[in-house]
């Protein structure tokens, strides 16, 4: 086995560890951080398929600032952030539903037809173009929606309100 194909398999189980510790994990804030650690370990795997542009993406808007913003909302939000009144975690019945999910996506996916489809290759400078050129004014307006939405959640849930 090639090291590229050791550090994969490796980078896959971390990745399915950190996803079931953000599933069955019971404090908010703890999910969150596994969801981020979950972040990192998927940019891994983009490095490791040769694709830099989109593991950095992974890093800074996932792994970075998606994680950033739901601690502050969290934080904001709830104020007793550790407490177990804040405790998340899911039941047995939707873990049972996943895993007859995870058979039937198993099941269906060896039935395809293994025929490898020849990859091609994209060009970083032109998904940089469309995202900030004629479609950054966009990018930005999505932005500032969803920065005012966050404030009026935070509005909507402060104690006191009248």
């Amino acid at each position: 086995m090639s090291p590229e194909t050791v550090a994969f398999f490796i980078l896959a189980a971390v990745a399915v560890g950190t996803a079931l510790a953000a599933l069955l994990v019971r404090e908010l804030v703890h999910t969150i951080l596994w969801v981020a650690a979950f972040f990192v370990t998927l940019s891994g795997i983009y490095f490791l398929l040769e694709a830099p542009f989109l593991g950095v993406l992974q890093l800074g808007v996932y792994a970075g600032a998606v994680t950033i913003l739901l601690l502050f909302g969290v934080m904001v939000t709830r104020k007793r952030i550790f407490s177990r009144e804040a405790a998340t975690g899911i039941g047995p019945y939707p873990l049972a539903v996943s895993l007859m999910t995870v058979v039937l996506v198993a099941t269906v996916a060896s039935g395809l037809p293994q025929n490898p489809v020849p990859l091609r290759s994209y060009d970083p400078a032109l998904l940089s173009a469309n995202l900030f050129g004629p479609n950054g004014a966009w990018l930005l307006l999505l932005g500032l929606t969803m920065m005012s939405a966050l404030a009026g959640a935070i509005y909507l849930v402060r104690e006191g309100r009248e």
